[in-house]
């Protein structure tokens, strides 16, 4: 029954007054989670959610209700032979609530083992807090991709994107506290630059008060300035690349994590790479079993994922390629194709190392021993997943670093104060940023990266 009118001339089934909601929180039963339901067997609580399914026998009604935080059914019963509110003979125990309708319930928590969650709520009372309009734009049936991007805003109600974007927020915070713990600070590099940290192809160019600036592609130019001051510092925030790509790993817009650090070397910087990613799996398969069995994930495979990580130089995996029938000539960077033939060979993340100087960035600081190929390398997700991260050591040397950019076509006086680190205490340093979404991708076993963001852009999508 709903909750009724002062006046007494409340309707039942409609929506309540502003009144009617605010004297909602000053009722007895507080509202609790789903989540926290297991801890009030035997009590009388009050929940919040939205409707996932109506069904009822006349006799009986179920309603299951969603909250953000699980799902749970409330089951409505008719007193047999009574007659009340709420109640009456021929009528179902409750409306038929459409699809998402808000609702808030009361009832009392009793266990059920069917129950996904072990409990269900027998309900008493019911109010409805926001109608649901008209038929709801997605079924149960097949919809293609684009009509759901188009609906996204709803779409990601729906139990699997939902649970890839707690997947999301779970990776993030193991990312956050391995750094943390790991004596790394915090810092925020600026979003609009005045140069590039990548390459000027694919930059987006924004008016800055008459002058030109860009949205970053990367905070590590800033993050080595930071690196100076702190010593390992780490940013975690988006990045825009103006690629025109429309593959399964691309986004225009994505989040990164850079960590940075003085005093590393190349070595190091691997060893780094490979705790953060070995934490971050054992922190997803701690907090994460349930929405990775929703994505139907093989957890075994996660599992397998410890240090030591295999690796390959790049020369090395040119003639493991050959060997696969898919040869590069020396110079040629590595593309999808072949960063998923190379990672389907391990079980576990792969690094690809010592890339030709000629494609790669001009930071990068060359081998000593080997000055055609830098101290560089990407970290390749097994089963076809490819890049997550990418790092190197980066150049120390004031007269190395200006010749790179000149060699580049940069012009050296955008990057006076990047060469500045270089004049007064110069230190080996070295970083990486790892991809979030494609690192969420690997973890979950999605498809694409896509539904690794709660709102993707990409080529041909920038709404909503």
């Amino acid at each position: 029954m709903s909750i009724p009118d002062p006046s007494g001339s409340r309707t039942e089934g409609l929506p309540p007054t502003e009144l009617e909601l605010s004297r909602l929180g000053e009722e007895e039963t507080d509202v609790v989670s789903i989540a926290e339901l297991a801890n009030y067997i035997g009590q009388d609580v009050a929940v919040a959610g939205w409707v996932v399914h109506w069904r009822s026998s006349g006799r009986i009604a179920f309603v299951v209700l969603r909250d953000g935080t699980g799902t749970v059914q409330v089951v409505f019963r008719r007193p047999p032979g009574a007659s009340s509110e709420g109640f009456q003979e021929g009528k179902d125990p409750v409306p038929h609530f459409a699809l998402e309708t808000a609702l808030r319930v009361e009832g009392r928590v009793r266990s059920d083992p069917r129950a996904p969650s072990g409990v269900e709520i027998e309900g008493t009372a019911w109010t409805v807090v926001g109608e649901s309009d008209g038929e709801y734009p997605i079924q149960p049936k097949a919809h293609g991709v684009d009509y759901l991007l188009d609906w996204r805003h709803l779409w990601i109600r729906a139990p699997r994107q939902a649970a890839i974007l707690r997947l999301r927020a779970a990776v993030g915070r193991a990312i956050r506290q391995f750094l943390d713990q790991a004596g790394f600070v915090a810092v925020d590099p600026p979003i609009l630059t005045p140069t590039a940290a990548e390459g000027t192809t694919t930059l987006f160019a924004v008016d800055y008060f008459g002058d030109r600036a860009y949205l970053s592609q990367s905070g590590q130019l800033y993050l080595e300035a930071l690196a100076m001051a702190l010593g390992r510092v780490y940013a975690f925030g988006p990045t825009f690349r103006a690629e025109r790509s429309k593959t399964r790993r691309h986004l225009v817009e994505f989040w990164m994590v850079e960590p940075e650090m003085a005093f590393c070397t190349f070595e190091e910087n691997l060893l780094w790479q490979e705790r953060l990613i070995s934490a971050v799996v054992e922190y997803v398969l701690a907090h994460c079993r349930s929405e990775l069995q929703l994505l139907g994930r093989d957890i075994a495979r996660l599992e397998q994922i410890r240090p030591p990580f295999p690796r390959l130089t790049y020369d090395e995996a040119l003639v493991a390629l050959k060997e696969q029938g898919m040869e590069l000539a020396w110079g040629e960077d590595l593309g999808a194709p072949e960063e998923a033939a190379l990672s389907q060979r391990f079980e576990r993340p792969l690094f690809i190392t010592h890339f030709p100087a000629a494609i790669k960035a001009f930071y990068m600081q060359p081998d000593p021993q080997r000055p055609e190929v830098v101290l560089a390398a990407d970290l390749l997700a097994p089963e076809g997943y490819g890049e997550v991260i990418g790092g190197s050591e980066r150049i120390a040397d004031y007269h190395l670093l200006m010749r790179r950019i000149e060699e580049a076509g940069l012009p050296p006086e955008s990057y006076r104060w990047y060469l500045d680190l270089r004049r007064w205490g110069s230190v080996p340093h070295s970083g990486f940023g790892v991809g979030l979404e494609r690192l969420v991708a690997w973890l979950g076993g999605l498809p694409h990266v896509r539904e690794a963001a709660a709102f993707p852009r990409m080529l041909y999508r920038l709404r909503p």
